[in-house]
């Protein structure tokens, strides 16, 4: 069967959740739909529009939009539509004033001549799958992340793990249920829920969407069968059906890497142009991350001391930062590196600068999006996990053997001259071992997304059960 004839028939509701890290491999997955000709709706805020424009431009037929306002909600500054512009506290909120498209939503569907067989959305947006069972239409939970960090998230909120000694942030917390058994302190658990409170109706309100999640009908995931089988397998038995899809790396198509998520000047792949294969360090925090300045000397004396060649992506700061505390570029460090290393401020192209065959180590916070790139373009990883599924991530690049820990967590500050060691000895021969393995797992993820591969098969098994 040509592909574009397998989801004839289906109008699916697809439902990012506001937040780059999130919207981006919600909206390539979108993509795969449609050219299995899917019709999909896909659900967005008015200042979101701008996202997506590409993707309804290059499928003008099967793709529309359905554009509703972001409910207002108290703790949400007017105007903010995004999360990259929210401020921490508000994180939440977000969550909770999304749960008030429930209405609209219910209105659009009684309405629509032909409605949707079912909902793809945001493991954020659980109280969809609510929704979907009044309309009587299946919900598919989307993953963002891995299939190790969705485990561990399922879990948590499951069997709610508490702490015996409440004062004590470093008590360890054992997935045993998880093949590995991996622990975590409990600073490293997901924020969201360490500040659960029972009877809280906000708390209560995310406790059920994420029971939500784990209910849907299915779940589909951004991962490939090759890199994380062993969690793929226990989310199956843990859901108790099959319906979970493996169908990563989500990436852009071959003319989109470039200004993926935003635009930027050409000249640091011209840079890089000029680098030998495997040499170059490239540095950066995700979309959201604002380093204090305390992160930003250290990396920069490290990366100054090292020698080595390198791209920094550097994020300023934004809303709710003090700019005399955070992102600043020490002084003359640019001057003093001039001709090996580039500092993006910005946005930075980072699949084309992870692409690039000069590129050979990526220093990274280890959100899963940079991860899924990273191993599809077979670059070897330093971690340092910030927050939220970061730090089940990492597990999972040291478990591979792909990813060398630098530090862990906000409040640490590696040793400068450690650091500087940790970028030397990443693009020489003592990682020989590293670089190769992880080059075979990006062997394994194009493999996994060309024909035939394990991902396209998944994505037409989720794409027949659309139409079950």
């Amino acid at each position: 069967m040509p592909i574009s004839d397998i989801g004839s028939g289906s109008h699916v509701l697809v439902f990012p959740y506001p937040a780059q890290g999130h919207m981006l491999s919600l909206l390539d997955l979108t993509h795969q739909l449609a050219i299995r000709n899917v019709f999909v709706t896909i659900l967005v805020t008015p200042k979101n529009l701008p996202t997506i424009t590409p993707l309804l431009s290059a499928h003008p037929t099967t793709i529309t939009t359905l554009t509703l306002p972001l409910p207002p909600h108290p703790s949400i500054p007017s105007g903010i539509e995004n999360v990259k512009d929210l401020p921490g506290h508000a994180f939440k909120a977000m969550m909770v004033a999304l749960g008030d498209l429930y209405n609209p939503i219910r209105d659009w569907f009684h309405n629509h001549p032909t409605p949707p067989v079912a909902i793809l959305s945001d493991f954020f947006l659980g109280w969809t799958h609510r929704l979907a069972c009044e309309l009587g239409i299946r919900r598919y939970t989307f993953s963002p992340s891995g299939a190790l960090a969705l485990s561990v998230i399922f879990s948590l909120w499951r069997h709610q793990p508490r702490r015996e000694n409440p004062e004590n942030d470093n008590e360890l917390k054992i997935f045993s249920e998880i093949p590995g058994s991996p622990g975590y302190p409990w600073w490293q658990l997901s924020p969201i829920f360490r500040t659960y409170a029972e009877g809280d109706p906000v708390s209560e309100f995310i406790k059920d969407g994420f029971l939500g999640d784990i209910a849907s009908w299915g779940i589909v995931i951004n991962s490939f069968t090759e890199l994380e089988r062993v969690y793929v397998d226990h989310l199956k038995k843990e859901v108790g059906h099959d319906r979970v899809f493996a169908v990563g790396p989500l990436l852009p198509s071959a003319g989109d890497t470039f200004n993926r998520g935003g635009s930027t000047s050409h000249e640091v792949l011209s840079w890089l142009d000029t680098c030998n294969d495997q040499t170059v360090v490239y540095v950066s925090f995700g979309s959201q991350l604002v380093l204090t300045n305390d992160h930003m000397n250290v990396i920069a004396l490290g990366l100054e001391t090292s020698g080595v060649k390198f791209v920094w992506s550097v994020k300023e700061p934004t809303v709710g930062h003090d700019a005399a505390a955070y992102g600043r570029i020490p002084a003359g460090f640019e001057d003093r590196v001039a001709g090996r290393g580039v500092v993006v401020r910005g946005w930075a192209p980072q699949v084309a600068i992870l692409s690039h065959d000069s590129v050979g180590v990526f220093l990274t916070h280890c959100g899963w999006n940079s991860i899924m790139e990273a191993v599809n373009s077979g670059v070897l990883m330093l971690t340092w996990p910030m927050s939220a599924d970061q730090y089940s991530n990492a597990t999972l690049l040291h478990e591979l053997k792909v990813g060398i820990k630098v530090c862990e967590g906000l409040d640490t500050v590696p040793d400068s001259g450690e650091l500087a060691e940790l970028f030397r000895k990443s693009v020489s021969e003592e990682t020989r071992l590293e670089r190769e393995r992880v080059k075979e797992y990006g062997k394994s993820a194009k493999e996994a997304v060309g024909e035939s591969g394990s991902s396209v098969s998944e994505l037409d098994r989720l794409v027949a059960n659309f139409s079950l």
